[in-house]
């Protein structure tokens, strides 16, 4: 165990020594080929002051290179997070410095290219922090007290990627029966938990409990006390309300407080919007010049307007009109019917637009007017909400935030036609993932790969 904790110490002064020299990095290049560099930005002092000021920087978001489980657009909110306390701690130094002639410009330059740098390490970083723990180096040594369906969620999570660096050694529950569902594993009854931590170097322990039982996780704490080990405290939660929980105090008493999603909160709501403002304006106010071939495409595919209007439900389950281009001859099971691969109702112009998902383009109106988002879960007809709201458990909740252009459902493959019940588990599934996980770079990514995938072959893109 103790080469294993001073490999681990290595790596995270290894990895804050390279933040220090991607600090470095972004100074040079600002100084070297960024021209309008005032004579002050480029002196000794300043130099100083770059560096001195990432110090409360490393200090508060150290713990980034120590999670392991962290996916690329919490890492590069992170970023995100310490660009600002970086961009404030330098602006402090500077007046205390009394250096005022470095110009806004200089420092937007620094501020802007570290921002880009510090993510593209962040991220290298934590690949090749996967890649060593696939390799059977910085790993910790789990186990596991509570043989219940939390602790065989966690064993999924824990062992679902080997750069995680987990491994479970041994679960530990004092009912026999409970046990046999990790066969696969060393189980053993709670009173042989300290002998095994001690002699198989664990290095933290989960601790879920099973009904009402004070005195196991006493015995448990006690254990990881006595051995100077982590110790980790799972609730033990239905699967149904696994969510967004924001840990607190009532008082003197922990508290887990769940909310729907972040953006339940102003500040992420106030985001959201003026993001969706930003990138639906200029195609609304350009819609005229690309909107005229699709038009006249249109037209001559078939007689009948140019817009197709379906009244969908949105946001807390208020009905909305939902604007599309029109890509089906008129037909009167238009709001009743989903589209089919080979729907004979749809035009071969049609087809190319549902392809290229150009038919979605008039929801941008839709997304100024506030009715939908850029991102987010995608609105259904009345008709499938009456359905599936009966058939579906959490369907409901696809409707605590606006309907999205896209969505995460959509770039995992989850659009079109829903022939079968699952398809649309699915859908729920990732769409209530979503609300509960939104952040900004989250939505920037799904719109970077909706807009790759419309240069693909989408086989449900019909």
């Amino acid at each position: 165990m103790t080469g294993r904790i001073r490999l681990g110490k290595y790596l995270q002064a290894g990895l804050i020594i390279g933040d220090f020299a991607v600090i470095n990095l972004v100074y040079w290049l600002v100084c070297t080929f960024f021209g309008h560099v005032s004579p002050e930005f480029k002196s000794k002092l300043m130099f100083l002051a770059v560096n001195a000021a990432y110090v409360p920087v490393a200090l508060l978001f150290s713990h980034i290179h120590k999670i392991r489980i962290l996916y690329a657009d919490r890492l590069v909110l992170e970023v995100f997070k310490s660009t600002i306390v970086y961009g404030a701690t330098i602006t402090a130094v500077v007046y205390l410095l009394d250096m005022f002639d470095i110009g806004w410009l200089s420092g937007g330059y620094f501020m802007g290219l570290y921002f880009v740098l510090m993510s593209l390490w962040w991220l290298t970083s934590h690949a090749l922090l996967k890649k060593l723990r696939r390799m059977g180096l910085n790993f910790r040594r789990v186990a596991l007290v509570g043989a219940n369906s939390t602790a065989d969620f966690l064993r999924s999570q824990l062992q679902g990627d080997a750069g995680y660096g987990y491994r479970i050694m041994g679960i530990f529950d004092d009912d026999h029966t409970a046990r046999q569902r990790f066969a696969d594993y060393y189980t053993a009854p709670l009173h042989e938990l300290r002998e095994f931590v001690r002699n198989n170097n664990i290095d933290m322990i989960f601790y879920s409990p099973s009904g009402n039982r004070k005195e196991e996780l006493r015995k448990a704490m006690e254990v990881a006390d006595e051995m100077g080990i982590e110790f980790i405290y799972l609730p033990d939660l239905p699967r149904s309300l696994y969510g967004h929980f924001i840990p607190g105090n009532i008082g003197s008493i922990p508290s887990l407080t769940h909310t729907v999603s972040p953006l339940n909160r102003s500040v992420n709501s106030l985001i959201k919007r003026i993001f969706d403002i930003c990138v639906s304006l200029p195609v609304v106010l350009t819609f005229p010049i690309w909107a005229l071939p699709i038009i006249i495409g249109i037209k001559r595919s078939s007689p009948g307007p140019i817009f197709f209007k379906q009244v969908r439900t949105g946001i807390r389950g208020k009905d909305f009109t939902c604007l599309k281009f029109r890509t089906m001859r008129v037909n009167k099971d238009a709001d009743k019917l989903q589209a089919t691969e080979n729907d004979p109702r749809k035009t071969k112009f049609g087809n190319l637009l549902r392809r290229t998902s150009i038919d979605e383009l008039p929801q941008f109106f839709n997304v100024l007017m506030g009715h939908m988002s850029v991102v987010g879960p995608r609105p259904h007809m009345l008709s499938q909400t009456v359905d599936y709201s009966r058939l579906i458990d959490k369907y409901m909740v696809r409707h605590a935030i606006k309907p999205g252009i896209t969505g995460w459902a959509q770039i995992n493959g989850f659009r079109g036609e829903t022939k079968h019940l699952w398809q649309m588990e699915k859908r729920v599934e990732y769409d209530v993932w979503y609300i509960h996980h939104w952040n900004f770079f989250l939505d920037v990514k799904i719109i970077f790969l909706t807009i790759l995938s419309a240069f693909g072959r989408d086989k449900n893109a019909y």
